[in-house]
Order: structure tokens, then sequence, then C-alpha cells
């Protein structure tokens, strides 16, 4: 059992993403990944959910990752590193959206290969950070992407998103029933975290859950 300060921790993942963080690489097939390297944390999420919103207040930054309103505009693999170039302790990984997407059906089915291949075969890859819509909660492809993670053995957490737009009278229902939903899954983790990109809300949480697999993980930082 850990005896580090959650204080410290906290602290610990601040400084991480306020350092450098910049993109490095972007792959739309299996074959074109980088060369496996310091450990790395996926983010992946329905189309729409919110995801290049999180990651720039993950990191501080304003266009990181592109925003759009239009679902699908994450076709590829999206690599960034965090901290100094040569040294870097950790890679981000944005994932394609899955469910709808305003894009053709073959276009899903190569994103869909990309993933399940990701997943099962990349040993640097962590934890997959699932976020969902907090306003609506849970929806059939988020269960499906469960399912993926779980007989891939992939460690994942899911993130909800948009806290702001949701009222304050409903928010623990949400909890509840997300945990209740990942109550029986093998490879998920139990806490559930609820986050704004708009407030900043649950941000500094999800940087103190990074920071703390990456010292479970024994990786310098």
């Amino acid at each position: 059992m850990s005896t580090t300060d959650p204080d410290d921790l906290h602290e610990r993942g601040r400084k991480l993403f306020a350092g450098n963080c910049e993109f490095i690489w972007a792959a739309a097939k299996i074959d074109g990944l980088p060369p496996m390297g310091p450990t790395e944390v996926a983010f992946a999420g329905r189309s729409n959910v919110g995801k290049s919103s999180l990651l720039n207040a993950l990191t501080g930054r304003k266009a990181l990752a592109r925003t759009s309103n239009t679902p699908g505009r994450t076709q590829q693999l999206n690599f960034f590193t965090v901290g100094d170039p040569g040294s870097e302790p950790m890679r981000l990984v944005d994932m394609p959206g899955y469910g709808f997407a305003a894009v053709s059906k073959e276009k899903i089915s190569t994103w869909t290969q990309l993933m399940h291949a990701y997943l099962r075969g990349r040993a640097s890859l962590a934890r997959v950070f699932v976020l969902v819509d907090g306003r609506h909660g849970l929806k059939p492809p988020d269960t499906e992407m469960f399912d993926l993670l779980d007989s891939s053995a992939m460690s994942y957490q899911v993130v909800l998103t948009k806290k702001d737009e949701v009222k304050k009278s409903e928010i623990e229902a949400r909890l509840d029933g997300v945990r209740a939903g990942l109550a029986k899954r093998p490879a998920a983790h139990p806490d559930v975290l609820f986050t704004s990109s708009e407030t900043g809300e649950g941000i500094g949480e999800l940087r103190e859950g990074i920071a703390r697999l990456l010292k479970e993980r024994g990786v310098t930082f």
C-alpha cells in the first residue's frame, strides 16, 4: 500500500502537465505506430464526448488537441509527449471516437480494427481513460468499449465529462449509475471521475490519478 501523501501526488501531477507537451506522431494503421518507449495513457470516448477539450484542459493548452462540433474529427491515434524532450516520462494517446461519426462505415471499420490491435498489442500502454458524457451516462457504445477493454485485459477508468452542464441534484445519481455499470467488470478501475473542461472541476484529480499510475509503474517524473 502506498504511503505517498496524496497532496504530493496532486502537486506532482500538476507539475507534470505544466511542463512540455507536444504532438509527435499520428498513426492511421497498426503498422504505423511509433516505436514503444515511455508509458502511455490513452483517452477514448464516443464521438463528440468532449475528448479534445478535456485533453486541452488536462495539459493547460488551448489547442493541443483540436476541438470540433463535427463527430469523428479524430481519425487516427495521435501521440503526444509529456515532459522534457528526450526524457519524457509518458505519452498521451488520443484515440478515434467510437459510436456515431459522420464518416463512412468503411472508415469506422478501419478505426475499430486499429483500436483493437492497439489495445491488445501495446505493452507500454498502462491505462485507457474512457470518457462518458456526464449529461447522459452510459450508452450501448460505451458498454461495447468496456467489453473490448475487458477482453483485452486492459486497465481502464471512466471519466465523466461536461459536469458544468449537469444539474447538481443529478450528479450523484449519474455517478452511481456508472459505478453500477462497472461493478462486475474485471478490468475497470473502481474510481469514477466527474470533470468539466469549462470550469476545471476534476482536472486536478485526473492529473493526480495519472501521477499515481506512473509512480506505481516506477516511472521517474
